[in-house]
């Protein structure tokens, strides 16, 4: 139950929030407040509103029933910002919602892809119209509220009330002997029904991407303290999807992304790197490049050649790309023959070698 001090502090910031100096036209809201307030911290009323409802408050001789709304808490409620007070108040109609996580390729945000899904809800069974069987009785224990209230005594006149969902009937308000349930619900009211989802990763998603589908009305039951409104809390499936590129998936083997742009390491040899090379690299969409250099155009370690347009696409402008940025890695060879070095050596430019005096006192020598 929440604490005397919490309600007092709820109540004091909507009082203000709708006082009628402040909110003219929010008179009847502040009137609902208070009254709501009234019933809650009192704890007589508390008690006579818990064991009847908002009709025994009237009888009881709390302030009539002129606030306009069918219950004290479902101001508490508001007050509350919704989730306080258990089943006696509204509740929202949104429902937590399912989350996905959606392991994807490299080659899927690059080209596109619709995945589909097996989801579920919950419906009212036909076969007993949510009723749950035959031969439904109201539950004794808690008499038809699915609530008991519970009375502990703290000390000399000191007494605690928390309300907790019956157990005889877990909180439905009635029980359904065995033999007389849905055979299709099995007693529980709702059945399950399988819906696919058909989930589209646009081109050039971002690899954290998240979507919301928004699904089909899910059924609850609902037991609304002193009603018999089994349908009070259809609220719409939300599934989240999650869009992880790494997600149980190894890394590509071309290529790795950064953005719109597409890296990739090319490995050559030192031949290549001065005599011009012809390379054919396969892009994620099944096409071919070629990448070539001319003979005499160096190229060093580390050096770096951009491709415009053929990173990754924009997402929802797919037409228009980023860069695929090439970086080359040259493989020199572990060892060359004393001949084919000179041979090479007589084709490269000279290089000055130091002149060495006779009488010069050699530190080390490296072979």
């Amino acid at each position: 139950m929440t604490s005397n001090q919490e309600l007092k502090k709820a109540y004091r910031k909507m009082a203000m929030k709708y006082h009628p100096d402040k909110n003219p036209n929010a008179g009847d809201k502040f009137k609902e407040i208070s009254h709501a307030y009234e019933v809650l911290s009192d704890p007589k009323k508390r008690q006579i509103y818990d064991e009847g409802g908002e009709q025994a408050i009237k009888e009881g001789g709390g302030r009539g029933g002129g606030a306009g709304f069918s219950s004290p808490m479902d101001m508490f409620n508001m007050m509350f910002g919704g989730g306080m007070g258990g089943n006696g108040g509204r509740q929202s109609n949104k429902t937590k919602p399912m989350i996905h996580k959606l392991s994807v390729s490299l080659e899927e945000l690059y080209n596109g892809k619709v995945r589909k899904l097996a989801a579920s809800r919950d419906i009212q069974c036909t076969d007993c119209g949510g009723k749950g069987g035959s031969n439904v009785k109201t539950c004794q224990g808690c008499k038809g509220r699915g609530m008991k209230i519970q009375t502990v005594q703290m000390g000399p006149g000191m007494v605690s009330q928390s309300q907790a969902i019956c157990s005889d009937c877990d909180g439905r308000g009635d029980i359904i002997p065995p033999s007389s349930r849905c055979k299709n619900c099995k007693g529980k009211r709702t059945v399950k029904e399988k819906k696919v989802i058909e989930m589209t990763i646009e081109k050039g998603c971002p690899s954290d991407f998240k979507k919301i589908y928004y699904g089909e009305v899910k059924q609850h039951f609902s037991y609304t303290m002193g009603t018999k409104d089994l349908w009070n809390r259809n609220t719409t499936m939300r599934y989240y999807f999650l869009i992880d590129e790494t997600f149980n998936q190894t890394e590509h083997t071309t290529f790795q992304r950064h953005g719109k742009d597409l890296t990739m390491k090319m490995d050559i040899d030192v031949s290549e790197a001065l005599c011009g090379m012809t390379r054919l690299v396969k892009t994620l969409d099944n096409r071919t490049l070629c990448v070539v250099t001319q003979p005499g155009e160096v190229i060093k370690q580390a050096d770096i050649k951009c491709i415009p347009s053929e990173g990754m696409p924009t997402h929802r402008d797919p037409f228009n790309k980023g860069k695929l940025i090439i970086i080359f890695n040259i493989n020199f060879p572990e060892k060359l023959d004393p001949s084919t070095a000179k041979k090479i050596a007589a084709l490269l430019p000279k290089v000055t070698k130091p002149e060495i005096e006779s009488k010069l006192h050699m530190d080390s020598i490296f072979a």
